[in-house]
């Protein structure tokens, strides 16, 4: 959608109300010059004049070219000029002239240009009265300061116009994106969900049976050839099962994690936010459940996001700490904060996000701690316990 589109019907009907009033005043000029001498010419100078007025419309339709349009209007001007030496009834050509100056032209050009037209106006009139008088001089002077104000509030509207169709455009390709996030973010959560429920239905209840398969296995009693080989075979197919199952898994499991730790992990999505950002490990770290794991990355980028996004911060401290009972992930950062009351943080727009990181904590038997102010920051604590229902 581009700003022209979107131009007000007040300014288009602007533009043909200026028309308009040039067609109407180059008639009228011509009818009441009908008695003067030489009236064929000043007809033939009005056809021509029209269709100079005319090309001039066509051309700005297709053209934005600043050094185009100013010739079009001196040579406009020396055609309306023409006719208003010949008679005084095209002497009120100079009011769309006017209009024409002020809109074709930086005002700095335009204000000259208006006073210029103004004085031949005056002095015209003066020539056809036989004299000065108030009327040739304050109808003139009338006449330019309207058409100057008039045209400022044109150019303001057409700002004002363009400002707000940029700023439709911007709404549009966010919501475009916002739509795409949300799509690839939903695409994300269930592959994790089929994860969980794969690791905690299938691979966990394969597990067992191949356990209990391999106890058999073990027992000595079991002597008879033919039911040795079955318990074999079903050892065997239950294994490849499993494998499969766990294979599924890890292609569920998002690609940050695929083939590398969670430390690792975390680096790498700081190292991307493109934040002033600092990591630090401690303790000693150990495997962490898949889920667990995924839990605490997204709930890492989400924060590294919010800070980029909304808090507008210039530092963000990242701490993993592996304690003998659970692990720990901490985001801190210097933004503008918000105030935890309000539901969600939405006074800075990262209530959805806040509303995941709880949503997938609260799945691994974590806990979730904000701590934030206006103007002091954001802290995000998340503590997840070794024992919890996403352990493998």
């Amino acid at each position: 959608m581009s700003p022209s589109s979107l131009r007000p019907t007040a300014l288009g009907l602007l533009r043909r109300s200026e028309h308009l009033l040039f067609a109407v005043l180059l008639i009228l000029g011509v009818v009441s010059a009908r008695h003067t001498p030489g009236w064929p010419m000043l007809v033939a100078g009005a056809v021509l004049v029209a269709a100079w007025y005319a090309l001039g419309i066509v051309v700005a339709g297709r053209s934005r070219d600043r050094r185009l349009a100013t010739a079009w209007l001196v040579v406009l001007t020396l055609g309306c000029a023409g006719l208003a030496v010949g008679s005084d009834g095209f002497v009120w050509l100079a009011f769309p002239l006017f209009l024409l100056y002020a809109q074709l032209l930086p005002l700095r050009a335009a204000v000259p240009g208006v006073a210029v037209v103004t004085v031949g106006t005056i002095v015209r009139a003066a020539v056809a009265q036989g004299g000065v008088n108030a009327a040739v001089i304050v109808g003139p002077l009338i006449g330019a300061t309207v058409a100057v104000v008039i045209t400022i509030v044109y150019r303001d509207l057409t700002e004002q116009t363009r400002q707000r169709a940029i700023l439709i455009d911007q709404l549009t390709a966010t919501r475009d994106e916002l739509a795409t996030s949300q799509r690839r973010a939903g695409v994300l959560a269930e592959r994790e969900r089929l994860a969980r429920e794969l690791h905690d239905t299938v691979t966990q209840g394969l597990t067992s049976i191949v356990l209990v398969l391999r106890t058999l296995q073990d027992d000595g009693a079991l002597t008879e050839p033919r039911l040795r080989r079955r318990l074999d075979t079903a050892v065997s197919s239950a294994q490849d099962v499993l494998s499969q199952t766990r294979r599924m898994v890890q292609a569920l499991t998002p690609a940050e994690l695929g083939q590398t730790s969670l430390p690792d992990a975390i680096r790498k999505a700081v190292s991307r936010s493109g934040l002033p950002a600092h990591v630090h490990i401690d303790g000693d770290p150990t495997p962490v459940p898949t889920p667990v794991a995924v839990a605490l990355l997204r709930a890492t980028q989400e924060a590294l996001t919010n800070a980029a996004r909304h808090a507008q911060a210039h530092r963000v401290d990242v701490s993993l700490t592996f304690l003998p009972e659970a692990i720990s992930l901490d985001v801190i950062d210097d933004g503008i904060g918000f105030d935890p009351d309000q539901p969600y943080g939405t006074s800075t727009g990262t209530g959805l996000g806040l509303q995941g990181i709880r949503a997938r904590t609260a799945e691994i038997d974590g806990t979730v701690d904000i701590n934030s102010h206006p103007g002091q920051g954001t802290a995000l604590n998340i503590t997840v316990p070794h024992r919890s229902s996403a352990d493998e």
